[in-house]
C-alpha cells in the first residue's frame, strides 16, 4: 500500500501569498532554499534605533518566512545566521547578545515549529559556541526530530572556507585509515575527488541548494556555502531582512522559476526543422 500523502497546507497561505503562488509550477518548485539575512542593523539605523533592535525582528522574519516555507511543502532551508566573522569581529556585547537571542528564538518558537512540521537542524563550528547555547540548541533538536516537513538548517559560527578545510581533513583521514598506509602520499592524492569533498561537508546530508537568496541588496556571498552553491541561482532583493517575509520569498521562487539552469551545458537549444521538414516546406 502506497503511504498517503500529506494534506496540503496551501489554504493556510496568506491571500497575497497564494495569488504569488497559483503562478508557479508545483512540479518546478526548488528543493533548497538558502539565504543570506542581511541588513538587521542598517534596517535600525534607518529607524534611528540600536542595532538590537533589527536583530530582534530580523528573529520575528525568521518564524515568518519558514512558516511559509512549510505550507508550500519546501523540503530545505538553510539560513546564513551567525558567521565565523561575525564571531569573530563583532563587539562582544552585540556577540553577547545575538547568542541571547538565539536561545530565546529556539525557546520561544519549537511549538510553533512542531505546529508547522518544522525540523531543526545546524551546520557550522557550534562545538565553539557557548555551552548553554549548544544545550538549547541539542534541546530544539530533539524536540523537532520527528518533524518530516521542511527542515530548517541554521548557518552558526559558520564560514565557507573552513568548512571545506575541516572536509578535506575528515576526507583524507578517512581515505588514509581505510588504506592503514598501503599507498604514498602521491597514490592517495590520485585517489581524492570531489565526491570526497562532497560527503564530507556539513552539508553531506542535504542536497545543494537550488536558489541562494541575499537581502539588503549586497553584492557577495560573503563565505557562505561555497562548495555548495557552484550552481545555484542567486537572487538578491534590497529589502532589508526584517522586512522580509513569505510573500518575498514566493516573489523570489517566482523570479527562479523564469530562470533557465544549464549547469554549464547549453541547456535546451532552440529546436531546428529536419531536412526533411524544409523539403516539404519548400514542395
Amino acid at each position: 500500500m502506497s503511504p498517503v500523502p500529506a494534506p496540503s497546507r496551501l489554504e493556510e497561505l496568506s491571500p497575497d501569498e497564494l495569488a504569488i503562488y497559483r503562478q508557479l509550477d508545483p512540479e518546478r518548485l526548488p528543493k533548497h532554499i538558502a539565504i543570506i539575512m542581511d541588513g538587521n542593523g542598517r534596517w535600525a539605523g534607518q529607524r534611528r534605533m540600536q542595532r538590537f533592535f533589527g536583530h530582534q525582528q530580523g528573529a520575528e522574519s525568521v518564524q515568518f518566512v519558514v512558516e511559509t516555507a512549510s505550507r508550500i511543502d519546501l523540503p530545505w532551508l538553510t539560513l546564513y545566521a551567525f558567521s565565523l566573522e561575525n564571531n569573530l569581529r563583532r563587539p562582544q556585547t552585540e556577540v553577547s547578545f545575538l547568542m541571547r537571542l538565539l536561545r530565546t528564538y529556539l525557546v520561544a518558537n519549537v511549538k510553533r515549529m512542531n505546529d508547522n512540521n518544522v525540523r531543526i537542524a545546524y551546520i557550522g563550528r557550534v562545538a565553539d559556541l557557548p555551552r548553554e547555547v549548544q544545550e538549547t540548541m541539542q534541546w530544539a533538536a530533539e524536540q523537532t526530530a520527528r518533524n518530516t516537513g521542511t527542515t530548517l538548517t541554521l548557518a552558526l559560527n559558520y564560514g565557507a572556507r573552513v568548512e571545506i578545510v575541516d572536509a578535506m581533513r575528515n576526507a583524507l583521514t578517512k581515505i588514509a585509515a581505510e588504506l592503514d598506509g598501503k599507498l604514498s602520499l602521491q597514490e592517495l592524492l590520485a585517489k581524492f575527488s570531489e565526491q570526497h569533498i562532497s560527503q564530507a561537508l556539513y552539508t553531506a546530508h542535504m542536497p545543494d541548494p537550488d536558489l541562494v537568496i541575499r537581502t539588503s541588496g549586497e553584492m557577495r556571498i560573503s563565505n557562505f556555502l561555497l562548495w555548495q552553491i557552484a550552481y545555484s541561482e542567486i537572487y538578491v532583493t534590497d529589502r532589508f531582512w526584517p522586512d522580509f517575509r513569505g510573500l518575498h520569498l514566493l516573489e523570489a521562487i517566482r523570479e527562479y522559476q523564469c530562470r533557465e539552469r544549464r549547469f554549464g551545458g547549453l541547456g535546451n537549444p532552440p529546436k531546428t526543422k529536419s531536412i526533411e521538414q524544409e523539403q516539404a516546406l519548400i514542395r
